[in-house]
C-alpha cells in the first residue's frame, strides 16, 4: 500500500499544533525534531519532503507522527511546558503507548514527557540530547540567539551546520553556502529565540530516575552541541537504559549514521 503523507493540525486549548502523519502500521511512532522547528514548521514543504524521505522505511511498520511545537509559543516557554503541549496533542489524537523518538531539543522535551506522562509512552529513544544544559549547549544556544536577534539567517544556518556535521559533510555543505538562506527564511525569529532559550535552560536531570519505560540513548562521539559526556550522563540516570555512541560523527547522527534507523527499529522490535 502506498504511503500517504498528510499535513495536519490538532487543537490544544485555544491554540493548535502542526504535525505530519504517514505510515500503514498499527503502532504509533511519535517523532519530535530539534530546534530547527523554530525556523519552520513541519508543514513547510521542503522540510516535510525531507522528513518523509528520511523516515520512509518506517512507514510499513508504524503510523508515524512528526510534531512541531505549538504555533503560538509564549516567551519563556521551557522544555517541560513544551512536553505538556506534546502530551495534550497526543491525547487529543488518542495516541497511547507510543514509541517516542526525540531528537536534540525534541529529546529534551521527550525526557519531560516520559517523566510526567508515562502512560502515553511504551518505548523511548533520546538522540543527541542531554539531561541538563551544560556550558557547551549554552554557548551554542547563545550564539544562535545573537544571530537570530540580528536577523542573520544565513550565518545562523551555517553555524548550526558547522556544529552538527562531520568535516566530510560540512565540506559538501560549504559548496552550497552561496545559496543557503535564500529559501524558507522565517518572517521573524521570535519562535526560534524562544526555543533556543529553552535549550539553554533545560533541566530534567533530577527527575530522570522516574523514567520507567525501556529507553535507548543515541549519541555521536564528536558532538559539538551537547558535548561528549551528555549521553553517558543520561544513561547513568535512566535505569536499565541502553546506550549507542557512533564514532567519528557529531550531532547529526540522524543524517550521517547509516545504523541510526536500523538500531532504532531493532530496539522498538525487542
Amino acid at each position: 500500500m502506498k504511503t500517504k503523507l498528510q499535513k495536519l493540525k490538532v487543537s490544544i486549548g485555544s491554540d493548535d499544533v502542526d504535525y505530519l502523519m504517514f505510515g500503514e502500521g498499527n503502532t504509533a511512532l511519535v517523532i519530535m525534531p530539534g530546534i530547527s522547528d523554530g525556523l519552520s514548521s513541519v508543514h513547510t514543504k521542503l522540510r516535510s519532503v525531507a522528513l518523509f524521505i528520511n523516515y520512509k522505511e518506517l512507514s510499513n511498520k508504524y503510523r508515524v507522527y512528526v510534531f512541531s511545537r505549538r504555533n503560538s509559543l509564549k516567551d519563556g516557554t521551557d522544555t517541560a511546558e513544551m512536553a505538556d503541549d506534546q502530551a495534550a496533542a497526543m491525547k487529543a489524537l488518542g495516541i497511547k503507548n507510543a514509541m517516542v523518538l526525540g531528537i536534540s531539543q525534541g529529546g529534551m522535551i521527550a525526557q519531560h514527557l516520559a517523566i510526567n506522562y508515562p502512560d502515553i509512552i511504551s518505548k523511548l529513544v533520546l538522540a543527541v540530547t542531554l539531561p541538563k544544559s551544560n556550558e557547551q549547549m549554552k554557548e551554542a544556544a547563545g550564539k544562535w540567539l545573537d544571530l537570530a536577534k540580528q536577523n542573520k539567517y544565513k550565518e545562523l544556518l551555517f553555524d548550526i551546520a558547522a556544529r552538527s556535521y562531520s568535516e566530510k559533510r560540512l565540506k559538501a555543505y560549504k559548496r552550497l553556502y552561496p545559496f543557503v538562506g535564500r529559501i524558507d527564511k522565517p518572517k521573524d525569529f521570535s519562535r526560534f529565540i524562544i526555543q533556543a532559550k529553552s535549550c539553554a535552560t533545560h533541566d530534567a536531570k533530577e527527575n530522570l530516575s522516574k523514567i520507567c519505560c525501556p529507553t535507548l540513548i543515541i549519541a555521536g562521539a564528536k558532538d559539538k552541541i551537547t558535548g561528549p559526556l551528555a549521553a553517558r550522563e543520561l544513561a547513568d540516570a535512566i535505569k536499565d537504559s541502553k546506550l549507542i555512541i557512533y564514532g567519528d560523527i557529531g550531532h547529526s547522527v540522524y543524517e550521517e549514521a547509516d545504523a541510526f534507523l536500523p538500531d532504532i527499529c531493532k530496539f522498538f522490535a525487542e
